[in-house]
């Protein structure tokens, strides 16, 4: 009779260990309903998916656009393509048809019965279809001019192409240039290297004399005599 009665009326535990061993059952009783809640869910997506399969192998082959499958998680999803998917309302019974947009979030369909969300998931898969053909579509047309129609070429264009034109002329110059460039570079590194060693002798030369000045003359003088120079 005591588990009947609500929290505040029952009889306070003799002590810690009894309350705590009381928080657990309660917790474990919790835990098992909320599982028993996410496998209700999925049984319930599962048989969405069932239903809506059929439509979907009605789609061209070739088109992978969709790859439906269930997310298992806190709240369960089955998911119809990248940016669609179907989960359950608060009461858990209820289904809910998203699909993300670059403005956000929109609820496509939400009702219980499965038979109106596969309705409205058959419409959505129709509409992406025609947006692929057409975008296909729209791709082949910019890639080939509409027949006997000349197109007169942008700026851009006709700048690029007396580029290409004026290029062979470029071409046949460069070589001249080269060989003119080439051989001033080696002119000059010549005159460098000329001009280096002589500044090197020069300066060796002034040195040898200047030490020969201070105290090579006075030496020899002491060791052999009267100095050559």
């Amino acid at each position: 009779m005591d588990d009947r009665r609500p929290d505040h009326l029952k009889p306070v535990p003799t002590s810690l260990r009894s309350a705590i061993r009381r928080a657990r059952v309660e917790s474990a009783e919790q835990s098992e309903a909320v599982a028993e809640l996410r496998e209700a869910e999925i049984a319930r997506l599962e048989l969405l998916l069932e239903a809506v399969r059929p439509v979907l192998d009605q789609a061209p082959e070739g088109v992978e656009l969709f790859d439906p499958g269930i997310a298992r998680g806190e709240r369960p999803r089955l998911f119809l393509d990248m940016i669609s998917f179907v989960d359950l309302g608060h009461d858990r019974r209820t289904y809910r048809f998203f699909q993300d947009t670059r403005h956000g979030r929109v609820l496509i369909a939400e009702s219980p019965l499965i038979e109106r969300i596969v309705a409205a998931m058959t419409n959505y898969i129709a509409r992406r279809l025609v947006e692929r053909e057409q975008a296909l579509a729209s791709d082949w047309r910019s890639d080939e001019a509409p027949a006997g129609q000349s197109k007169t070429p942008p700026r851009e264009l006709r700048t690029t192409a007396a580029k290409a034109a004026s290029a062979p002329q470029a071409k046949a110059a460069a070589p001249a240039e080269r060989r003119w460039l080439a051989a001033a570079r080696d002119l000059f590194g010549f005159l460098l290297l000329t001009l280096g060693a002589v500044t090197f002798i020069a300066l060796a030369a002034a040195g040898a004399l200047a030490i020969w000045q201070t105290w090579g003359r006075a030496a020899w003088s002491a060791r052999f005599g009267a100095p050559p120079i």
